[in-house]
């Protein structure tokens, strides 16, 4: 049996995919598996029986990656699973920000006991006139998941989209409209874009890359759409250049104080992937993570160890390393096995970064002794055995 606990709530769609070797338990102390979307684990102390951490979205800033897999912890996210829900919200975002939508609705509330509304509403209107997308210039930087659903959908709205990845991924670059302009340099979309929607991970090399220099490059009355992450844009800078001009909009996913209530700013309470249909999404891929890794050993989408796979696991039995990335592993493994007279019947080995991960099918019972041997190599961080 399979013991899982909920630190947020979690799609009910996504949990009916556990079967009944499976059960929830009230607290994290005793789960081998923990899902989880916004709560704070920085603080958490893990249990040993603890093997792995589901994100049911995207981000996993809430999540010690580092301490995680030190303790030997696979943690998986799930990518792509609410990428259409954001698709959405960043049109919408457009939309907002080429027409004064949201100025006209104030002002039919604030008008509200007007008996010529009607009327009086048709002299108003200039006010929150706009433009429309068509022919405009849009420029996506970073094609992964939302990036490309995001130009191809205003590609279809009759925009010239302008894309910049340089690490596009295949599976992204075949699903991209053909229409679509490969950009060289992100500079190219600071120069020419009307509009520049943000889609990247949040690392060190991404961090304030919306920074004043950044800005300035930009045309005058652009419109910056951020609904990545925050930390993505310097907003002091953008501040500035929305209280000059320069930038017409901000339209952020992500309210903080700096923007909150700054005229042009449209600032959005964090609405990307609160859609039914993507927190549904997401608490299906989560739990398919999940028992793939702990029914299989297998990995997929996980943001601190390799991907790996070695199908569903047969009548063998299945030995899992998760280890630092360092020379020689896979010849200490080995020779322990060995030196017991065991046959290895499949392995496969993958690295990311400082971590690595092994994967053993051998065709006899795995001994206490032969386990103790393998835990006991320097560098592993832990070892499972999947009989």
């Amino acid at each position: 049996m399979y013991k899982y606990h909920c630190l947020n709530p979690v799609s009910d769609v996504g949990l009916e995919k556990f079967t009944e070797e499976y059960v929830p338990v009230s607290t994290p102390e005793k789960a081998d598996a923990v899902l989880v979307r916004s709560a704070a684990m920085h603080e958490m102390k893990f249990p040993p029986e603890l093997k792995a951490i589901a994100r049911a979205g995207a981000g996993v800033n809430n999540i010690p990656l580092d301490r995680c897999a030190e303790e030997g912890i696979v943690v998986f996210n799930t990518p792509g699973a609410n990428a259409n829900g954001v698709k959405e919200l960043v049109i919408a975002g457009m939309l907002l920000a080429s027409r004064d939508i949201i100025g006209g609705i104030n002002w039919v509330q604030e008008n509200e006991e007007d008996g010529n509304i009607a009327k009086d509403a048709e002299k108003a209107k200039k006010a929150f006139a706009g433009c429309e997308l068509e022919g405009k210039k849009l420029g996506v930087i970073g094609l992964g998941a939302i990036g490309v659903l995001v130009a191809n959908a205003a590609t279809n709205l009759g925009m010239d989209v302008y894309g910049y990845d340089p690490y596009v991924s295949i599976d992204s670059a075949w699903r991209l409209s053909r229409s679509i302009h490969h950009a060289k340099t992100v500079y190219e979309l600071y120069e020419d874009c009307d509009y520049i929607t943000i889609h990247v991970p949040a690392v060190e090399s991404t961090k304030g890359m919306i920074d004043k220099d950044a800005v300035s490059l930009m045309k005058k009355g652009v419109v910056v759409l951020n609904f990545a992450r925050d930390i993505l844009v310097d907003e002091e800078a953008m501040v500035d250049a929305l209280v000059s001009g320069h930038v017409k909009h901000y339209v952020s996913d992500f309210p903080t104080p700096v923007t909150a209530g700054v005229k042009g700013a449209i600032v959005i309470p964090h609405l990307g992937a609160s859609t039914e249909e993507s927190e549904d999404n997401c608490a299906r891929m989560a739990v398919k993570e999940l028992r793939n890794y702990l029914e299989n050993g297998n990995i997929k989408n996980s943001v601190n160890y390799p991907d790996c796979d070695m199908g569903m696991k047969g009548d063998n039995t299945r030995i899992l390393l998760l280890h630092r990335n360092v020379p020689n592993m896979i010849g200490q493994f080995t020779k322990i096995l060995a030196n017991d007279n065991m046959n290895i019947a499949d392995l496969t080995n993958k690295s990311k970064g400082k971590y690595a991960y092994t994967m053993i099918d051998v065709d006899s019972p795995v001994s206490d002794h032969v386990a103790e041997e393998l835990s006991g190599v320097r560098e592993v961080l832990r070892i499972r055995i999947i009989k």
